[in-house]
């Protein structure tokens, strides 16, 4: 699906253009034009990126790569080349997915392409185009800012989400530390590791946008990219202080589960200790001899409960004064 927009500086906005629309509406240098290619035939796509605008077949190419690719821009002289990625529409930090979202942005123009079912940035924008006219009377380049704002701002939710596992699995490590526990503390682990993979070179990338002297970002303009950039560098905080305090919950557990078991192995070994001597009287008066002076003794029997019971109760005092219990 191909939707477009035609801005011009003066006159009604047009929307859905034809190719040759799409060729006049470029050579007005005050006009704006975006085309969002979403799910777009590959080679409808390859048509307009190639004939109507022109692109580098490297950059052609990277767009309709699909595998993954890491955030970057190209310089093309005439325009520069984008790559970000954008959360899913239902953003879970356990099943953390993104789309990727390729942008050409020209001095007029700004070119979208996605190859997901839903892009939430992009059709936040086609909606707020609507209504705000900063979407676009300020030129491509604060069109292009207003995507990005939306598609960060969608990773503080995933960031909340985070925090209040956290609260849980600090709770639980102390109380009760178990299989289902040790899941939970790995896959918020894995999630934020994947998480800060996506956004340091977003950072980096924003960085450039908003301090490097491309010509198709107006001077006035990087000042937007700046506050998406300090954005970035929160995310990235964030999701490093969720890092180290996943990394001590999960030293916490596993010094907790070995406490439990030291524990466990020292009531059975205190258990062991007492029935060893027990065992050994147990045993002598068990052997089979004809002469033996307790056996045909009255009080035999109970003179053994006796040595038992003094053996088990000195045990007991003793392990008591040794702090082992």
């Amino acid at each position: 699906m191909i939707h477009s927009i035609y801005i011009p500086l003066h006159g009604i906005p047009k929307r859905d253009l034809s190719q040759s629309e799409m060729d006049e509406a470029l050579k007005q240098p005050d006009s704006l034009l975006w085309v969002s290619l979403e799910q777009s035939d590959i080679e409808d796509a390859r048509k307009i990126l190639q004939e109507t605008f022109h692109f580098h077949p490297l950059s052609i190419e990277d767009c309709q790569s699909t595998g993954y690719q890491p955030s970057k821009v190209d310089d093309f002289n005439s325009y520069i080349f984008m790559i970000f990625h954008a959360l899913s529409s239902n953003p879970n930090f356990s099943e953390l997915k993104t789309i990727e979202l390729d942008f050409f942005l020209g001095p007029n123009y700004l070119v979208t392409s996605h190859q997901a079912a839903q892009m939430p940035p992009v059709e936040a924008i086609w909606k707020r185009i609507e209504k705000d006219e900063r979407v676009y009377t300020n030129g491509s380049d604060f069109l292009c800012h207003s995507i990005l704002d939306a598609l960060v701002d969608d990773y503080m939710p995933v960031l909340d989400m985070m925090y209040e596992e956290i609260e849980w699995l600090e709770d639980q490590v102390l109380s009760k530390p178990g299989p289902k526990t040790l899941e939970r503390i790995l896959t918020l682990k894995h999630s934020v590791m994947s998480l800060r993979r996506i956004v340091t070179p977003q950072r980096e990338t924003i960085n450039r946008l908003s301090r490097d002297d491309f010509p198709q970002i107006d001077r006035q303009s990087r000042i937007y990219f700046r506050d998406i950039y300090d954005h970035l560098v929160r995310i990235q905080d964030l999701s490093e202080s969720i890092r180290d305090i996943v990394s001590g919950a999960l030293d916490i557990y596993l010094n907790s589960t070995s406490l439990r078991l030291n524990e466990i192995m020292k009531a059975l070994t205190i258990v062991s200790t007492i029935f060893l001597p027990l065992s050994f009287v147990a045993g002598v008066y068990g052997m089979n001899f004809e002469f033996m002076p307790e056996l045909s003794w009255k009080w035999g029997y109970a003179f053994v409960w006796v040595i038992f019971i003094f053996i088990f109760a000195g045990m007991l005092v003793y392990f008591k004064k040794r702090d082992w219990f």
